[in-house]
C-alpha cells in the first residue's frame, strides 16, 4: 500500500525473505481503470521503491483490467443477486478532475475535445478513465441483460472547486426520486473492496440523500472483496496477461 500497511518495501522484502532466488514480481494496481491519481501513482510508487532499495528482481506491472472478461464476469455475479425488475442499477465511480483525462491525452487533442469523445475510437483511450468507466458499464449491463433504462452512470468523492466528473453521485441522488426513480442499487465499480468511499459516502450518506429526495427503497452493492469468482478473476487476469 501507498499510505497504509503493509508497505511496499515490507511487501518486497517478504517476497524475497521467502524466495531468496526470485528473479520478477508481477504487481496488480488493485484499480480496474487507469488514472493519473490510483492506477499511475501506485505504478511510481512501486517503481520508486524498487529502485531505491535495489532489489535483484525485475517487476513488471498487469495494466487495467476494465474490460477483461473474467473482471466483468465477477463484477456482474457480484451484482446478480440484488436485481429486482422494478429497481434502477446507478454504477457509481470515483470522480477525478477533468483536467487529469486531458492531461493523459496521448493525442492531446481527443479527450472533452471530440464531440462524444468516449464512445469514439481513439488511441486515447488507453489512458482515459471515463471511457474505461463507459466499457465497464456497458459490458455488465450486457452480461446482466439490462436495458438501458434500468442502469446509469455516475461520479461520487469531488474534492475542491475545480471541475470533476459528471453527472455527480449526490445531485443524482436528489434528481432520481423527482424522475420516478424510488427503487435504487448502487455499486462501486473503481473499487474492488470495500473502503470509505463505499461504506461511509455511499453505503450510508448517499442513502440519506436519496431518501430524503424522496426515495424509498436503496440497496448497496458491497464491492468483490474476497468473493471467490474475484479471486479467481485475479488469477486469470494475470495469467492471460504473462502466460
Amino acid at each position: 500500500m501507498r499510505y497504509g500497511a503493509p508497505t511496499m518495501k515490507t511487501a518486497y522484502d517478504n517476497l524475497l525473505k521467502a524466495n531468496p532466488g526470485i528473479q520478477e514480481v508481477v504487481l496488480m494496481p488493485l484499480y480496474p481503470h487507469y488514472a493519473m491519481s490510483s492506477y499511475e501513482t501506485a505504478v511510481e510508487h512501486a517503481k520508486t521503491v524498487h529502485q531505491e532499495q535495489k532489489y535483484p528482481f525485475a517487476i513488471k506491472f498487469v495494466p487495467p483490467f476494465y474490460q477483461d472478461e473474467a473482471y466483468i464476469e465477477a463484477l456482474a455475479a457480484s451484482i446478480q443477486p440484488y436485481l429486482k425488475p422494478e429497481a434502477h442499477l446507478l454504477f457509481s465511480y470515483h470522480s477525478i478532475p477533468v483536467r487529469h483525462i486531458q492531461k493523459s491525452d496521448c493525442t492531446g487533442s481527443h479527450c472533452y475535445k471530440a464531440e462524444n469523445c468516449c464512445n469514439v475510437a481513439s488511441t486515447a483511450h488507453q489512458f482515459c478513465y471515463k471511457h474505461q468507466c463507459t466499457v465497464t458499464t456497458q459490458l455488465v449491463a450486457q452480461h446482466l441483460k439490462l436495458s438501458k433504462e434500468q442502469y446509469s452512470i455516475a461520479f461520487q468523492s469531488k474534492l475542491g472547486r475545480a471541475e470533476w466528473l459528471t453527472p455527480a453521485t449526490t445531485t443524482r441522488m436528489n434528481e432520481l426520486p423527482k424522475e420516478g426513480i424510488k427503487n435504487l442499487l448502487v455499486v462501486c465499480p473503481a473499487f474492488v473492496s470495500d473502503c470509505l468511499e463505499t461504506l461511509e459516502e455511499i453505503a450510508i450518506r448517499e442513502r440519506e440523500n436519496f431518501e430524503a429526495a424522496g426515495g424509498t427503497d436503496y440497496t448497496f452493492i458491497p464491492c468483490m472483496n474476497t468473493q471467490m469468482t474475484w479471486v479467481k478473476a485475479m488469477n486469470s487476469i494475470i495469467m492471460n496477461e504473462f502466460s
